[in-house]
């Protein structure tokens, strides 16, 4: 549960929201304003490797396999069936329009187009039977990616199942250190709790910003470094946050 600290918040309030949280069982974190607070502003940019990594090659069952043989309780592609392409659709064109430098892939545009939002329509990333929830692989989306990859002149690649994983992840890390800078989380640990809790990430793994320390601080920005060099990727969002760096400079860990 995020609860946001607005600038005229009272302690008093905050307080009681706190204690409000625990009554109720909910694991509460307090969170600054931002667009997505904490755990949708880095689910965006987790969402927005994963759309890449359909047009670099990858399929939605295998990049949903790959982060699901991880840890996680679901893949990014079978969560938007679940929560509804349709709202990640209505962000993007909000984002068009605000950062129109902003590169998705249009592949999630695309399915929408055709009306494919999820279980709730009976079709998203992937085919569902009459209440079922149970995903099919999509001949129809698996063409349609195809057809978009011609288009846009991008001959596929073979891609691992530890790229997948890496780039997913580490797109949390990364936007996990700009929302430590902005001071919209105030520790790393806050921002682990949210994923542990709220968002399906392996518990034993200790939320993302822990797996990046657990991996090496230096070894994540050194991939960031390689992912930067991927011309169908974002080079600009993988430049390492400033505090990612100052930390691997420095020797030390975000705890």
């Amino acid at each position: 549960l995020e609860v946001v600290r607005g600038a005229k918040t009272a302690k008093d309030v905050l307080a009681t929201v706190m204690q409000i949280a625990k009554k109720i069982r909910k694991t509460a974190v307090v969170s600054g304003v931002c667009d997505g607070f904490i755990g949708n502003r880095m689910i965006e940019q987790y969402s927005r490797q994963a759309g890449f990594l359909l047009e670099e090659g990858a399929t939605p069952q295998q990049v949903d396999k790959a982060v699901e043989k991880f840890g996680f309780a679901m893949g990014p592609f079978r969560m938007g069936d679940l929560a509804g392409n349709d709202i990640g659709w209505a962000i993007r064109k909000r984002r068009y329009l605000e950062k129109p430098n902003l590169r998705y892939s249009k592949t999630a545009d695309l399915l929408c187009e055709l009306g494919r939002y999820g279980q709730k329509t009976g079709a998203g990333w992937y085919d569902y039977q009459p209440g079922k929830r149970d995903a099919i692989p999509s001949k129809l989306v698996e063409d349609m990616i195809a057809k978009h990859r011609q288009e846009q002149g991008i001959t596929p690649r073979k891609i691992s199942d530890e790229e997948i994983v890496q780039r997913l992840v580490y797109a949390l890390v990364n936007e996990g250190a700009r929302i430590l800078e902005d001071g919209i989380a105030s520790k790393a640990s806050d921002i682990d709790m949210v994923y542990l809790t709220g968002y399906g990430f392996p518990i034993w793994r200790g939320g993302p910003m822990k797996y990046a320390e657990q991996v090496g601080l230096f070894n994540v920005v050194e991939s960031m470094k390689r992912f930067a060099r991927n011309p169908l990727d974002d080079a600009r969002f993988w430049q390492p946050a400033p505090l990612l760096s100052k930390l691997v400079a420095e020797g030390r860990n975000f705890s």
